[in-house]
């Protein structure tokens, strides 16, 4: 139940709007003001962990709700992008994503920082212990079994409190993105972020995919940010149509976080009554290669029939994946493929593994007669003919596709703007 006023739910989250409304400005920087003010961040310092460009939401509204909530009380206020393993924004992009004004900054604030999570440099991670092999192994049920380091950005361990601000959406690793993903792997160390990702990828996408819940994905990552120091708050939201939001709560990170996970299911998962035999998947410019843009694909597997096809649609997309060019190596396979040949593929990063089988989706593989994939998935990209095909994938000239008159054909669905809203069958 949300209180719409932002009365207190289940103990120290506080929420505001629901599936079917649009929260307006003034709500959402009173929402932010209200739940900011009681926080005992007077002289300490704050570092906001935001979402990269791969992610939608007003991310300048909330941003600069949060900025005038705390710039005159804090001694430092830092802001730090959680990429993950994605390319680093430039300046142009980064200052239309947080917002101009503030990048800018004006005399008097207090915002001293602005980054960008560098997860290819060991100096700005710090170790914050290890999870055993024997809890790994408890919170896998099962499936994995080994040391994990945790490492975490530095301004993470340097903060009294980190507030984390973003979306919340279906996800094909954890089962609801948000909340401590921001921190694990968002601004981790690449140890956590393979462990974790192969985890999923055992499970397999389809099968956690707007998983409520703790997941095993989602207990591991859990486990992580107990271990680090200072008080962790979410300023979580979930997303409606026009950059706008239907909801946000706000309070400890996993509290707040299932909360607005609630409300993304209800929200960003649309249902069909039966399987279709193709999907046009169409996705915007905010996915810069197929590493990201991959989402595509993920978020329309469940809905596609036996022997279907699905056509990633993205002409503005020209490279594979730009910070992991190993995928040309390793090239896009089914779980099967990569488990029953363990020995040729474990040295790679399990993130690039888990990432070849979420894009392959379902499959098998038998040593005598080779890799049977579920459907077919086709890239109508700028990436060469000659590259897609090479990594296992079919190609389609995008100069051929009509999305108007694909969505007239029957047993084809067109999806615009996809990558965030999941899609299932009844």
């Amino acid at each position: 139940m949300i209180d719409q006023q932002g009365a207190s739910l289940d103990g120290e989250v506080t929420a505001i709007g629901g599936p079917g409304e649009v929260l307006v400005d003034d709500q959402i920087e009173a929402f932010v003001a209200d739940r900011l003010a009681p926080l005992p961040i007077d002289g300490r310092r704050v570092c906001v962990l935001v979402p990269d460009g791969t992610r939608t939401c007003p991310l300048p509204l909330l941003l600069g709700a949060v900025h005038r909530a705390l710039r005159h009380r804090v001694r430092r206020l830092s802001i730090l992008v959680a990429l993950g393993t994605h390319a680093a924004m430039d300046d142009a992009r980064l200052a239309e994503h947080l917002g101009a004004a503030l990048i800018r900054g004006t005399e008097g604030d207090r915002l001293t920082d602005v980054a960008q999570h560098a997860w290819w440099d060991p100096a700005a991670l710090v170790d914050v212990g290890t999870i055993s092999a024997e809890r790994v192994e408890e919170l896998s049920e099962g499936r994995l079994r080994r040391d994990v380091p945790i490492r975490v950005n530095r301004a993470v361990v340097d903060a009294d409190l980190t507030l984390i601000v973003g979306p919340v959406f279906p996800h094909e690793v954890v089962g609801f993105s948000g909340g401590n993903k921001y921190l694990f792997p968002g601004v981790s160390g690449l140890e956590l972020i393979d462990l974790s990702h192969w985890l999923g990828a055992l499970i397999t996408s389809a099968r956690i995919i707007g998983t409520l819940g703790q997941t095993p994905v989602r207990a591991l990552i859990d486990q992580a940010a107990a271990m680090l120091p200072g008080d962790r708050r979410a300023l979580c939201v979930v997303t409606a149509p026009g950059n706008r939001l239907h909801a946000a709560t706000f309070g400890e990170s996993r509290q707040a976080w299932g909360a607005a996970a609630e409300i993304s299911a209800q929200t960003h998962i649309r249902y069909l009554d039966a399987p279709v035999r193709r999907v046009l998947s169409i996705l915007p410019e905010r996915y810069d290669d197929m590493w990201t843009g991959a989402k595509g694909f993920y978020k329309v597997e469940p809905v596609v029939a036996d022997g279907g096809q699905v056509v990633i649609y993205a002409p503005h997309i020209t490279e594979i994946a730009i910070t992991h060019p190993a995928i040309t190596e390793i090239g896009y396979h089914c779980r099967d493929y990569f488990v029953a040949q363990w020995g040729r593929f474990e040295h790679y990063h399990w993130g690039e593994l888990a990432h070849s089988t979420h894009l392959r989706g379902g499959g098998t593989y038998d040593p005598a007669t080779g890799e049977h994939d579920r459907v077919t998935v086709t890239l109508a990209t700028g990436i060469p003919e000659d590259v897609v095909r090479a990594v296992n994938l079919d190609y389609l000239d995008p100069g051929s596709v009509d999305p108007a008159q694909w969505a007239t054909q029957p047993d084809t669905l067109v999806v615009p703007d996809a990558g965030e809203d999941l899609y299932r069958l009844r």
